[in-house]
């Protein structure tokens, strides 16, 4: 199916199904209940989930292929931010042509810096993709101020000279982002007995341009091309020897990745129209490398697990107080709770990053290929498990002649 051996094909539809009934399996715990603060189903959050995924699916075509290690690719998020709120303030409040803007110029921007960065490899490499993209976030917030409005950020306004659409509402405000009249922001709540689904258009939008990233990615990694590039990263000096140049491969390589960051940011933009600054620091490159290795590098659906699993800590795990945690805790005597307080305080709210750097360095250590490599030793156990107690079963005891 869609050019796709049957694993492909598989793993296409499981990672479809995931992405449109999320709503439903985002939200498990009736919405009045005590479990209801880790219900992840609202619009906000579901979006960052696959736009982050498609952030997360792009870096892996350049790292997990190549190995090439980027610390600069929040330069193409902001990028695609930026073009995408520019295109809404000039042109129209339509998304299409934003994120197509958005990919554009990422991809451009994306050869520039390649042509140069990839020169270099290995620790040289990363420090020149860095360096890219902290020049980037410091042009983006102080020299380039009438582009990007600065620290304020590139935001719409009532007096933006829109082409194709009207600058402000019959009403007085700002107008929104839609596709063909269809907003964004549109959501329709479905209310089950105690549980409450919210199904909102701009994430079903982003959830199926993730679905189509993530066929291109499949694509690329079963293609001749990606063969190349995993022969890259296998050894470079030896296909270099054989008089390949491989420079040419890398830098497509580059590109792609780039342009998927550029999606991602054009989406956001697309989803909020504001672009600031802070999307090009070098935070937000560490993150969508620590969404890559954390799931899997190298995998096709470890980026996306990678990223899910990271924007749930960040937006779920860190609301957890200390109030929450006596309400836990309240069974027990009054020292007692106050001793489990304090011991799990460090580790939640504004501390979850030590909850997830303990997480990311147990991966590491004892899950090198990610948590798909933990899903692939579970599968494999229970297979294991299943094929011996069958054979117990169905193994007789012959009698002796």
């Amino acid at each position: 199916m869609f050019g796709l051996d049957k694993k492909d094909t598989t793993m296409l539809l499981v990672v479809a199904i995931m992405a449109l009934f999320a709503p439903f399996i985002l939200n498990p715990f009736p919405a009045d209940s005590a479990m209801a603060q880790f219900n992840a189903g609202y619009p906000d959050l579901m979006q960052r989930f696959v736009i982050f995924g498609i952030f997360a699916i792009g870096f892996n075509i350049l790292f997990g292929l190549t190995g090439y290690l980027s610390f600069g690719h929040a330069a193409f998020l902001g990028v695609g931010s930026y073009s995408a709120v520019w295109m809404f303030k000039l042109l129209s409040m339509n998304v299409i042509p934003a994120i197509l803007l958005s990919v554009v110029m990422a991809g451009l921007f994306a050869l520039l810096i390649g042509f140069v960065s990839l020169r270099r490899s290995g620790i040289y490499f990363s420090i020149l993709t860095l360096a890219f993209a902290q020049m980037s976030f410091n042009l983006a917030y102080s020299v380039l101020t009438p582009i990007t409005n600065g620290e304020t950020g590139l935001q719409l306004t009532l007096n933006d000279p829109r082409v194709l659409g009207v600058s402000q509402t019959a009403d007085g405000s700002i107008p929104v982002t839609s596709l063909f009249g269809l907003e964004m922001r549109s959501t329709y709540e479905m209310h089950l007995g105690p549980w409450l689904f919210q199904f909102n258009a701009g994430y079903y939008l982003s959830a199926l341009i993730m679905l189509a990233s993530f066929y291109l990615a499949i694509r690329i990694f079963r293609s001749p091309f990606g063969m190349m590039l995993r022969a890259v990263k296998s050894n470079q000096q030896r296909m270099n020897y054989t008089g390949l140049n491989t420079r040419p491969y890398t830098l497509a390589a580059f590109v792609i990745s780039g342009m998927y960051a550029g999606l991602a940011g054009g989406l956001m933009a697309s989803m909020d129209p504001l672009a600031g600054a802070e999307r090009m620091q070098w935070t937000a490159s560490g993150e969508v490398v620590l969404m890559t290795i954390l799931g899997g590098a190298g995998t096709l659906i470890g980026p996306v697990v990678g990223a899910g699993f990271i924007k749930y800590f960040e937006n779920i795990f860190s609301k957890i107080n200390d109030n929450v945690l006596h309400q836990w805790f309240a069974f027990m005597p009054d020292g007692l709770e106050d001793a489990m307080v304090f011991i799990v305080h460090p580790f939640i709210g504004k501390g979850w990053h030590l909850t997830l750097g303990i997480l990311f360095m147990l991966v590491v250590i004892f899950l090198p290929g990610g948590l798909v490599e933990g899903g692939q030793k579970i599968a494999a156990w229970v297979r294991k498990k299943r094929n011996k107690g069958s054979d117990d079963t169905t193994t007789k005891t012959e009698p002796a002649e």
